[in-house]
């Protein structure tokens, strides 16, 4: 334990997701030994973030305004909406620079054990973007992108569910596989049955 305000730091930076106490405490000891101008620059930056960053009143998305970026963007295609659990998710995808449509952010997926049920997730919104629909545009594809674990396939079914009795909305699954480069040897069962699953015509 150290004293005063460096282990205060420390214990703030060791509740970040993927930081353990070595961490946070390398962390603060790099932050001590850097010049007190980096220290200025990341106050303010936490700032900004606290005070700035807002949510997309559409998507959930991580917004300057009251829309992101994305739905704001009058070429993306309104008719395809892609389901993720968190921003993040997002940029994934958008790197891939195959998908044209529009988000929407659940903040999580279904965990019943952590106290995460359908009323804590942006599912609700989801229903009614889709029930008041603007003028001349109809959503007709749901990609579902939720992650592929126990949370995640809980969440794709329980949306499959919800979603199955709007007339003319087609429900879709991102594929999932063995990846680029791997060898078979080393998938494990599940990867390796759901890549057997959903496996395509050549010819």
């Amino acid at each position: 334990m150290y004293e005063g305000p460096i282990q205060v730091l420390i214990d703030q930076l060791a509740k970040l997701p993927g930081l353990g106490p070595k961490g946070a405490q390398r962390i603060a000891f790099a932050l001590l030994a850097g010049d007190k101008s980096e220290i200025d620059r990341l106050v303010a930056a936490l700032g900004e973030v606290r005070d700035n960053v807002a949510f997309c009143e559409e998507c959930g998305n991580i917004a300057a305004a009251r829309l992101c970026r994305i739905c704001s963007d009058a070429r993306r295609d309104a008719t395809k909406i892609c389901v993720v659990e968190e921003p993040k998710d997002i940029y994934a995808i958008e790197r891939t620079k195959e998908f044209d449509g529009r988000y929407h952010v659940l903040g999580g997926a279904l965990d019943p054990l952590s106290g995460i049920g359908p009323d804590q997730l942006r599912i609700r919104e989801l229903l009614q973007r889709l029930a008041n629909q603007p003028d001349g545009v109809d959503v007709s594809e749901i990609i579902i992108a939720t992650d592929p674990n126990t949370e995640g396939e809980a969440t794709a079914t329980y949306l499959l569910r919800m979603l199955k009795d709007f007339p003319g909305l087609s429900m879709t699954r991102l594929a999932s596989g063995l990846p680029m480069g791997s060898d078979l040897e080393f998938a494990d069962e599940l990867t390796l049955g759901r890549a057997l699953s959903g496996r395509r015509i050549l010819a």
